[in-house]
């Protein structure tokens, strides 16, 4: 079970922290995902975390969005800086196996378990 939380209402060019905890034993073995869906669009990958220390990224936010993940604690968080009106969408987690290959990790195929999402509004 994944539990999304952290988003909120933020001005243009301001930060949001979200953060994903995950339920089980083997959080360590899972690539963790980030997805967004903005209304009327389909869902889309924001980054992700392999379940060793590689991190990927959207074009959109390379730059402006980090993620991180501590096992200890199996939560998963996504660092988002810069933020523009056009960020503004639900934001899902998203884990799955760890031994996926990176092309599929890229999309919504490559993850089994979903939380339930989180709201990020931009303001302009």
């Amino acid at each position: 079970q994944l539990q999304a939380s952290g988003g909120g209402l933020v001005q243009d060019g301001g930060s949001l922290r979200l953060s994903c905890a995950a339920s089980g034993r083997s959080f360590s073995d899972y690539a963790m995902g980030w997805f967004r869906q903005a209304p009327g669009k389909e869902r889309e990958f924001v980054g992700g975390h392999s379940r060793r220390t590689s991190t990927y990224y959207a074009n959109s936010v390379k730059g402006r969005f980090a993620i991180s993940r501590d096992n200890a604690k199996n939560t998963v968080y996504l660092q988002m800086n810069s933020l523009k009106p056009e960020d503004t969408a639900v934001y899902y987690c998203a884990a799955g196996p760890g031994t996926r290959i990176l092309s599929t990790l890229l999309t919504t195929r490559g993850y089994d378990y979903w939380g339930q999402g989180t709201q990020v509004t931009v303001s302009s």
